[in-house]
Order: C-alpha cells, then structure tokens, then sequence
C-alpha cells in the first residue's frame, strides 16, 4: 500500500482529536453540573475550541507545507498533551476552555495537515473519496471513544474520578508522539517555494473561485448543524429527557455511531448512486426526522431515569439523524478538493478548516442560547435553517462541478 506510513499517522491523528475536540457535548454537560455555570456561559467552551481552529487555519494553510506537516503534528500533539494536565491539575471551568484553547490549535494543524495529504496518498478522485470516507469514519469512531470513556470514569462517591480520564488520553497522545517521531514520511518536495505573503494571498484569492465560495457557505452551515446537535445531545437528555447524568452521555453514543456507520456506508452508496442524488435525499431525510421525530420531547413526564428500558422512544430514533448527516460533509469535501489542483490543497483545507470552525461556534452558542431562552425541546428546530439553505447550495456545487468537468 502506498505510503502506509502516512495513512496510519492520519489515521490515528484523526481518531485522537476526535475524541478531544467532541468531548465538548459532555464538558457542557459537565460543566454546568459541576461547575456550575449557565447554558449560555457553557456554550463558550465551542468557541474556544472552534475560534482558534479558525483563527490557526487561515494562517497555518499556506505556512505548513514550509514548516513540514511532520514537525507541524508534533507540535500539536506536544500542545494538547499540556492541556490535559492543565484540564487535570486545574478542574475549574477557566481550564476547561484553556483545553479547548490547545485543542483548537493542535487540530488545525492536524486537519489542514490531514487533507492536504490525502492528494500526496492517493492517486484518483475515486480513491480520494474513498479515503475521505475512511478517515471520517475513523474519525466517528474516535468521538464514540470519547462518549464511551468519559462516562466510565463518572463516580457518585468521587465526583473528581472523571478527571482522571485527561491522565488516560495524554498517555494516548504521548503513544502518537513517539510513533509520529520515529516514522519517515516519504512526502515530495515543496518546489520553488513562495513567501508567506504570497501563499496568503493565494489562499484568499481562492474565495474569487464561484465553487470555493460555495464550499465555503457549506462547510459553514453543514458544521453548525452538525455542531449544534452534537454539543447540546448530552444536555438535551439530561435536561429534556430527564436520563441521569451518566445515562444521558452514554445515549448520545448513539449519534456517534450512526455518524460512523452512515460515512462507512456511504463509501459503498456513492459508487452506485450519484453523489448529488444521494445527499439530497440525506438533506431531506434529515430535516423530516426533525419535523416528525422531535415533537416527541414535548410533555415528557418529569421523573429521573436510571435506566435504559426506561429511556422513552425519541432517546433512540432522534441521534438517528447522524445517519443522514453523516454523508454529507466527507463526500463534498472530497469532490471539491479533488477537482482542485494539488498545489491549492493545503490552502483550501485551510479555508475549510476555518468556515467550518466559525459554523461549529455559531451553531452550538445558538443552540445553547436556545436552550436557555425558548427550552430544549425546542431548541434543535434551528436546524432546519442550515438544513434548508444546504439544499440550495448543493444545488450549485452540482451545477458548477458539471459544467467544469464538460471543460476539462
């Protein structure tokens, strides 16, 4: 297999960023039952993380292919290893945004990283798909870790036993770190390199291009969808539902896995329906399972649940939107980026990094200002805003990718 050395250090990069960056839904959670903070003040921990992905991404695409993207993991593995001891040692909320602060860098790097290196692995668009379906189901799996471990560390004697989960991640990242370290990446050499100024400046003068544009106001609005319920699951159980803490966590796995399942899956479906056919049934699909399936939540008996044949029926159908979603974000990305020349894959991994990142903030503050204002319950109708406006745009990446595809 060519450059597997590669692959597996996306590979694992992928799955343990996963499972700190989306650990956000159960630090909302907890933060609010322990530190005692509002929705609203809970929902800044998204924008800790999301802002300095966006912020480091618009810098670090057109910087990293100079800096090297071996020495730019490790760096971010080194950063986000010190936020764990900084969440660890200091369990208060200031620390669990610093976490998200390091995370947020330390996954720039890894995500612009990540896309720009899929064109040096792999050789067709087909591939490219593929592997972009791939390492986003690994990715899938690694938030299922985060939703599986962090709960098991929850203790009613020691209500300080879940900190005790950062000890068991920084010894992962510190396992990544050393085989990144000792691995050779066999990676072509950037030729007639150009100065930081001039890279930035391609970099935005890729936003002229109509399909960038466009890509960009979907990455935008397909991650505060995603975001949004992703974030607010936990405390929507919680809260709406009414599963006890470590139930509420436990459920929202199931999001998780249907992600995961939906983009393995997806890789097999794309082959025999069109892409555009395909993810225009997601879109709808998706929006009617809010339609029909969330009204469920409305005059819940308000009695603690503790276990699981307990759990009433929207507990399980709703995370069923993942399936739906779940297609979406890796099968656009790969069509946009392969039809775009290598030499702009960094750059536009960073655009995307960056739109995807101000979305994620946006969907999850307007989630939890929901929440605090108009209830959970119905909070998650706000979806059918982004939804919608996926529709349309997807209409016209369709329509520009046919008509560049008849000129090449």
């Amino acid at each position: 297999m060519k450059n597997i050395t590669i692959k597996l250090a996306l590979f694992i990069n992928y799955f343990v960023f996963a499972a700190l960056l989306n650990s956000v839904g159960l630090l909302i959670q907890k933060s609010q039952n322990m530190y005692g903070v509002s929705e609203v003040q809970a929902s800044v921990l998204e924008p800790a993380k999301d802002l300095t992905i966006a912020f480091v991404a618009f810098l670090i695409g057109s910087l990293l292919p100079k800096l090297g993207y071996k020495k730019g993991m490790l760096i971010s593995l080194a950063v986000v290893f010190a936020g764990c001891f900084v969440m660890y040692f200091g369990d208060a909320f200031w620390s669990v945004i610093v976490l998200f602060a390091c995370t947020g860098f330390s996954f720039a790097i890894i995500k612009v990283s990540v896309m720009a290196l899929i064109g040096v692995v792999v050789d067709t668009q087909k591939q490219h798909k593929a592997f972009m379906s791939y390492i986003e189901s690994v990715f899938m799996l690694g938030i299922v870790f985060a939703y599986v471990i962090f709960p098991m560390f929850y203790s009613e004697i020691d209500p300080k036993a879940w900190l005790n989960v950062y000890l068991v991640l920084a010894g992962l990242i510190a396992l990544v770190f050393v085989f990144i370290l000792t691995s050779k990446f066999n990676l072509p050499k950037v030729e007639n390199p150009k100065s930081f100024k001039e890279d930035f400046k391609d970099m935005l003068s890729l936003l002229k291009r109509p399909l960038i544009l466009l890509f960009a106001v979907f990455a935008f609005m397909y991650v505060m969808t995603e975001q949004g319920i992703m974030s607010w699951l936990p405390t929507f159980n919680q809260k709406v539902l009414h599963l006890n803490e470590r139930l509420a966590g436990q459920m929202a796995v199931i999001l998780m896995l249907s992600i995961a399942f939906g983009r393995f899956v997806s890789g097999i479906i794309v082959k025999k329906i069109h892409w555009y056919v395909f993810l225009t049934i997601c879109l709808f699909a998706a929006a009617s399972l809010i339609i029909f399936v969330l009204p469920m939540a409305s005059g819940i008996e308000i009695t603690q649940i503790n276990a699981l044949s307990d759990v009433p029926l929207i507990g399980f159908v709703f995370p069923l939107i993942g399936l739906f979603l779940a297609p979406i974000y890796p099968i656009v990305n790969s069509t946009i980026i392969s039809a775009t020349e290598k030499g702009f894959h960094s750059a536009v991994a960073g655009l995307l990094t960056f739109f995807s990142a101000i979305g994620g903030t946006c969907g999850s503050v307007i989630i939890g200002y929901l929440f605090q204002k108009i209830g959970g319950s119905k909070a998650f109708y706000f979806s059918l805003i982004p939804l919608s406006i996926l529709i349309v745009v997807l209409f016209f990446i369709n329509k520009i990718n046919k008509k560049n595809e008849v000129l090449t």
